[in-house]
């Protein structure tokens, strides 16, 4: 019975693996301006649909917080019900509503990013992000007005957002003086 039920559970982790993998992406979307600190996320993909919204993890306000920290993570909604996310930040926080294209799709993007301060300023990296609907409309996060946007990643020329990874610094020993959380991020669009 144990070999049985271990030879079931392999073969259904084995077809959801070859599922996931089976997504193929047509391009990379990325941007010059993300942050320098953190390590790449895995990747993960809409399983079939392609991203219609997504949501910012934002720290809770707090006038004890000596550290401002942007954003720390972001998820995206995908138009056949599925959620991605890849690597998100360690630091408390909450996700925001759902912000949608509206029967279109994510297209192309723009991060919104502080510029490494040096030793005697805070560093928050990434602190919002806009995209560019396939419908024309451009839709924008309610991260902090720090830093400013740079220029906006080229655009899906042959379908649409699919897939995201996300560049993170997460803490890892404490007393942490000054921390980021989302440096970057990269998507993918699929046909």
């Amino acid at each position: 019975m144990h070999l049985l039920v271990t030879a079931v559970l392999s073969l259904m982790f084995s077809c959801c693996l070859w599922e996931v993998e089976t997504r193929n992406s047509t391009s990379t979307l990325s941007v010059s301006n993300g942050g320098k600190w953190g390590d790449w996320g895995e990747k993960d993909f809409c399983l079939e649909g392609f991203v219609e919204g997504f949501a910012l993890k934002l720290p809770e306000q707090s006038s004890t917080l000596r550290d401002k920290v942007g954003a720390i993570g972001i998820r995206g909604f995908c138009s056949d019900g599925s959620t991605i996310t890849s690597s998100v930040g360690t630091h408390d926080g909450i996700w925001s509503e759902e912000i949608s294209c509206w029967s279109n799709y994510l297209k192309a993007f723009s991060l919104r990013v502080t510029e490494p301060q040096g030793i005697t300023a805070d560093d928050t990296a990434v602190n919002n992000i806009k995209f560019q609907c396939s419908g024309g409309a451009e839709v924008e996060g309610d991260g902090p007005a720090w830093g400013k946007y740079g220029k906006w990643s080229g655009a899906c020329k042959d379908g649409n957002i699919c897939g995201i990874q996300t560049k993170v610094e997460k803490v890892k020993v404490l007393p942490v003086i000054d921390r980021t959380e989302l440096n970057d991020v990269k998507f993918f669009c699929c046909k």
